[in-house]
C-alpha cells in the first residue's frame, strides 16, 4: 500500500497568529472556509484547536465521499494536525511568518492508497483533486483574514 500525498500553499496577507486562529476556530471560522466539497460540517466536541472533534463529508469526486470524523492537535505553535477515525487520512495544516504583515499557510494531506490499477490512478489523480479543493479552502481563509 503506497501513501499519497497532496499538498498546497499560500502566502496571505495577515500575520500568522490571525491566519492560524482563523482556522483553529472550528465552532465559527472554519465552517465558512468550505467549499461545495464539504457537507454536514458538525463540531462534535471543542471547537477551538486542539481537543477538537469534527465531522464532515468530503466529496473529492462525483463518485467518491469520505465520511471523516476528525481529531485536532495541536502538536507545535503554528500547527494544527486532523486525523481521522474512519481512515487513514492525516490533514496538517502549518502557519509560519512570511515578512511584514504576511504569513505562509502549507496544508498537507497524506493516506494510505489503495494497492494496483485503482492505487495508480489514485495516486496520479488524487492529489491533483484535494489540492484544488485545499486551494478554494486557502482562498477563502484569505478572504476572511485579509478584511
Amino acid at each position: 500500500m503506497a501513501q499519497v500525498e497532496a499538498t498546497t500553499e499560500r502566502i496571505i496577507a495577515a500575520d500568522a497568529e490571525t491566519v492560524f486562529d482563523a482556522l483553529a476556530d472550528y465552532s465559527g471560522t472554519r465552517a465558512k472556509l468550505l467549499p461545495e466539497h464539504f457537507s454536514e460540517y458538525e463540531v462534535r466536541e471543542g471547537g477551538d484547536g486542539e481537543g477538537t472533534l469534527v465531522h464532515w463529508k468530503l466529496q473529492a469526486t462525483s463518485k467518491r465521499v469520505r465520511d471523516c470524523l476528525l481529531e485536532v492537535t495541536e502538536p507545535t505553535d503554528g500547527q494544527l494536525v486532523e486525523k481521522d477515525r474512519n481512515s487513514s487520512m492525516v490533514t496538517t495544516w502549518i502557519v509560519t511568518p512570511a515578512g511584514e504583515g504576511k504569513s505562509k499557510a502549507v496544508v498537507t494531506t497524506v493516506w494510505d492508497g489503495a494497492t494496483g490499477v485503482g492505487g495508480f490512478f489514485e495516486r496520479t489523480f488524487a492529489p491533483k483533486g484535494l489540492g484544488r479543493i485545499y486551494d478554494a479552502v486557502l482562498a477563502k481563509l484569505a478572504d476572511e483574514v485579509e478584511k
